[in-house]
């Protein structure tokens, strides 16, 4: 019979299968979810009902009666002319004709079920590729352990809780929370019928384009790659569009699909490339004058209106001063329009480098850089982890350190004052830093934390004045007003007399004359081509575009301590985050004495245990800090919105 013929098929991708895994060192069976937890918990488990599950996540039964008789795929191993191969034969001919409807019997357990009744079923389906079957579930619920697992799980409970969707998969902490935000929809909010019926078509035609453009060789799930679509395009272009089109606009950002898969997806460049040298031929041969760099500053804010921009503002006046006619920079404003629109007439005018210089920016920074690959699109931010966007920081945590140093060598009660603005990556090392060089100069020394995204820069100020604290790190930024001292760097408050002590300078002037250096000698564009992963320039007092200015309140004694951690920074003996130290939670980072790598300093989310205070929630923050967290923040603050919701 031709079915028999099936069969004999299905047993040998079953064989094929185990061949292979053994090949690999793999078990090449089903796994038994009573060898993965105690059996006793099953019967803790919380009933769900007959609901549709996709077949993809079958991946065991539940007892290990049956491992023999399948292959890790779930296709048959056991021979022909057995009474199994003719019950399989049955059923198969069953789902042809008519379908298979009998619910099967499952428990789920980490977002995967394991079959108690049904397996040879869900051997057919599997055989057959069929996209779900309907199930009684059965769900086991792990224990919160603090696993990565775990609490990504907790997070799907989460999103599925209120979308009724259990088919996609996403694998990095704070991905699901993500996808609602591009979808435009709270956590909290219920999904309509029609709504998941919408949400599964689109997910239907994007993974057969992702699948045929090869995506089911790359190691992701369908489910990150549709979030860094959606991230680029929006959920809505995605719902409207064929699948022919999701092809053609995969092709185009392949790389930033691609990346997902790498485990280290950023590269960073902590220090300027060296400048080209002109060769000797070239400058007695004639060569063609190449054509003016033009280069677009896109501000959200401006100037006269933000020392942060105002700083940036500087900075471009700087670079094209030493330039000259070698670029031609110019100033957008988006203040009144979106950044995309803005981004279309900077690139539409001709400009081939642009920077974005807030972090809200970043979203529409991609899209465009995807749209115009020819274009460098440069966002002022840290740690994102996108191909086609270059992103710049500097490291202030460096100068925070000195500041740090300073405060605690000054401090007579060893109270001292914090003044952070968002909990975004490269914040946190800030206030880290700080509070480990008031610690190094005075170990009784104690950095009580605010936050100017929830009071207000000047009412946080107040707020540490209000409990006796009166050296207080403020904003970071020498630009400041004779009435607000208070707000920006560090300072004496008293009762009646603010003194201005030392202040954090970025000095954006260099930094841009470096980044149109090495764009006008090429050398930004080769360090693209020579590396698959996201360029994050992180550079620091060594390249000169950060420091940091003592002002005339300041003792000259305490002048020459500071400059000899600043001497040591510079020339890379300093070190403000030497282990072993303690976090607020009593964890040791660095269990013998040795030095933090910058990606572990990047990703900070803890604050060390001198520390007092803690990252807010969500819900604590202003619209703009909410905005700004969205898009950079570090996970521990991303993970309290959904707490906070």
């Amino acid at each position: 019979m031709q079915q028999e013929l099936y069969y004999k098929e299905a047993v040998k991708l079953g064989q094929k299968e185990v061949r292979a895994r053994l090949a690999k060192n793999e078990e090449p069976y089903l796994p038994a979810l009573d060898d993965i937890i105690p059996p006793e918990k099953a019967l803790t488990g919380v009933p769900l009902g007959v609901i549709q599950i996709p077949v993809w996540f079958i991946v065991g039964t539940k007892t290990s009666g049956r491992l023999n008789a399948f292959a890790a795929n779930f296709l048959p191993i056991i021979d022909e002319g057995t009474e199994f191969a003719d019950k399989w034969e049955t059923l198969y001919r069953s789902h042809i004709s008519e379908g298979i409807r009998e619910p099967i019997k499952v428990y789920e357990y980490l977002n995967r079920y394991y079959v108690e009744e049904g397996n040879k079923r869900v051997s057919v389906l599997k055989y057959c590729g069929a996209y779900s079957v309907p199930a009684n579930v059965t769900r086991i619920m792990p224990e919160r352990d603090g696993s990565e697992e775990v609490q990504l799980y907790y997070e799907y409970l989460d999103f599925n809780r209120y979308s009724k969707i259990n088919f996609i998969e996403i694998t990095k902490r704070g991905g699901y929370r993500d996808l609602l935000r591009a979808m435009g929809k709270r956590l909290d909010e219920y999904w309509t019928i029609d709504e998941q019926r919408r949400f599964s078509g689109a997910y239907y035609y994007f993974e057969k384009a992702y699948v045929e453009n090869g995506g089911d060789k790359l190691k992701i799930t369908v489910g990150d790659a549709m979030l860094t679509y959606i991230r680029i395009y929006g959920y809505t272009e995605l719902e409207n569009a064929g699948e022919a089109e999701i092809r053609i606009n995969l092709r185009r950002i392949w790389e930033e699909i691609a990346l997902n898969e790498k485990d280290d997806m950023i590269e960073l460049k902590t220090a300027p490339s060296e400048e080209k040298k002109q060769s000797v031929l070239s400058k007695v041969l004639p060569i063609s004058r190449p054509a003016k760099l033009k280069a677009a500053f896109i501000y959200d804010i401006a100037p006269e209106k933000s020392g942060w921009v105002s700083d940036h503002e500087m900075g471009r006046k700087h670079a094209q001063t030493v330039l000259g006619d070698k670029v031609d920079t110019s100033v957008y404003l988006c203040e009144k329009r979106s950044a995309s629109e803005t981004l279309e007439k900077a690139i539409a005018d001709g400009n081939t480098l642009i920077f974005t210089i807030s972090p809200r920016m970043l979203d529409d920074s991609l899209r465009a850089a995807v749209k115009y690959p020819d274009v460098i699109v440069m966002n002022c931010s840290l740690n994102t982890s996108h191909r086609y966007v270059r992103t710049y920081y500097t490291r202030m945590y460096e100068v925070k350190f000195i500041l740090g140093v300073l405060a605690g060598s000054l401090t007579q009660s060893g109270r001292l004052g914090y003044v952070c603005d968002y909990p975004i990556y490269g914040q946190i090392a800030g206030i880290n830093a700080f509070a480990l060089g008031a610690q190094m100069a005075n170990p009784r020394a104690k950095v009580f934390l605010e936050w100017s995204s929830v009071k207000g820069a000047k009412e946080a100020a107040l707020s540490l004045n209000r409990q006796h604290i009166h050296i207080i790190s403020s904003q970071d930024t020498a630009r400041y007003t004779e009435d607000d001292r208070r707000s920006f760097g560090l300072s004496h408050i008293g009762h009646d007399k603010t003194d201005l002590l030392a202040v954090p300078v970025w000095k954006w002037g260099v930094y841009y004359e470096k980044i149109l250096r090495s764009t006008l000698d090429k050398t930004i564009k080769s360090e693209y081509i020579n590396t698959a992963r996201a360029l994050n320039y992180y550079w620091g007092m060594s390249a000169g575009v950060v420091d940091v200015e003592y002002a005339p309140a300041l003792p000259l004694a305490s002048r020459r301590y500071a400059d000899f951690f600043r001497s040591s920074l510079i020339s890379g003996v300093g070190k403000p985050f030497l282990t072993p130290f303690y976090t607020q939670s009593g964890e040791i980072i660095g269990s013998r004495q040795g030095e933090l790598t910058l990606e572990q300093i990047i990703s900070m989310d803890y604050l060390v245990d001198n520390v007092v205070g803690s990252i807010p929630t969500y819900d604590e923050l202003s619209p703009v800090g909410q905005e700004t967290v969205d898009m950079v923040g570090i996970r521990q603050a991303k993970m309290k919105a959904k707490e906070g919701n």
